[in-house]
C-alpha cells in the first residue's frame, strides 16, 4: 500500500496543467478511459501456463486508475475535471474507489460527480472492510454494518441527483474478459422495491438489454444534462 500511496502522491503533483488546456473533456476522457480499459483487459485475459500469476482486484484497480491518470495528464485534461483516488478509510466509509468530478473553476466546488466502485469476478475481489486495520474499523464502525455497495449508494444519494454511482465490472458472468459499467443517480429508489442489494442485483441490469453506451456518451450525458430527474445507463468500456 505504501508504494500505491507514493505513486498516487506523484500523480497528484503532476495534475497541474498549463493554462491553455482544452475545454472539451469528452475526447480526452474517452481516450484516457479507452487506454485504461485496454491495459486492464490485458491482465483480465492473460492466462499463465503455470497458473502462478493471478492479479488481485486491488492490482487491477490500480492498473486502470494509474493508466487513466497518466493519459489524462498527458492529454492535458482541464482543471475543471478532476479524478480523486479515495484513501483506505474513504473506500470503507463512502464505498467509492475513486471519484470523477466537474468542478466550478472559481470555487472548486463540485458540480457533477461520478463515484466509481469496481466489482470483480469471484476470486479477484478487492480488500473488504473485514480486512482493514483495527484503527480503520474503529473509525468506520457505523459503515462496517453495511456493504460497500450500500455505502456508495447512500453516499451518492446524500449529495443528490448530480452525484452518480458507477459500478464498474472488471469481467462479469458470461463475459469475464470485458469491462462494463452500470451508472445511475437513482439506485436507492430502485433498491427499495424489495430487491437485495448485492453484486448480482447490479449485474442484473444487463439481462435482456441490447443497447449499451460508450464512456464518451456517458460523460457527455452527465455533464451536459439540462433537466433534473433519474438517469440510468449501461456502458461498455472495452
Amino acid at each position: 500500500m505504501g508504494q500505491i500511496k507514493t505513486r498516487l502522491s506523484m500523480f497528484k503533483d503532476s495534475l497541474r496543467k498549463p493554462k491553455d488546456s482544452p475545454t472539451d473533456i469528452t475526447p480526452i476522457f474517452s481516450d484516457s478511459v479507452q487506454l485504461a480499459s485496454a491495459r486492464t483487459q490485458e491482465y483480465l485475459l492473460f492466462q499463465d501456463p503455470e497458473n502462478k500469476f493471478w492479479p488481485t482486484g486491488c492490482a487491477l484497480n490500480e492498473i486502470f486508475l494509474m493508466t487513466y491518470i497518466t493519459q489524462s495528464v498527458q492529454l492535458r485534461m482541464p482543471d475543471t475535471f478532476i479524478c480523486t483516488a479515495m484513501t483506505r478509510e474513504q473506500r470503507v466509509l463512502l464505498g467509492a474507489d475513486w471519484v470523477w468530478a466537474v468542478v466550478e473553476a472559481s470555487t472548486r466546488n463540485p458540480l457533477v460527480q461520478v463515484a466509481v466502485q469496481v466489482l470483480h469476478m469471484q476470486g479477484r475481489e478487492s480488500e473488504d472492510a473485514s480486512n482493514i486495520a483495527e484503527a480503520v474499523r474503529l473509525t468506520c464502525s457505523q459503515s462496517a454494518s453495511k456493504t460497500k455497495l450500500e455505502n456508495m449508494i447512500d453516499f451518492c444519494a446524500s449529495i443528490g441527483q448530480d452525484c452518480y454511482a458507477l459500478f464498474l465490472f472488471f469481467g462479469r458472468s458470461g463475459d469475464p474478459g470485458n469491462i462494463y459499467g452500470v451508472l445511475s443517480n437513482n439506485f436507492r429508489a430502485l433498491c427499495t422495491r424489495g430487491s437485495k442489494l448485492n453484486q448480482a442485483f447490479i449485474e442484473g441490469f444487463f439481462k435482456g438489454t441490447r443497447y449499451v453506451s460508450t464512456p464518451a456518451a456517458m460523460i457527455q450525458t452527465v455533464t451536459q444534462r439540462q433537466q433534473d430527474g433519474p438517469l440510468t445507463m449501461l456502458i461498455k468500456f472495452s
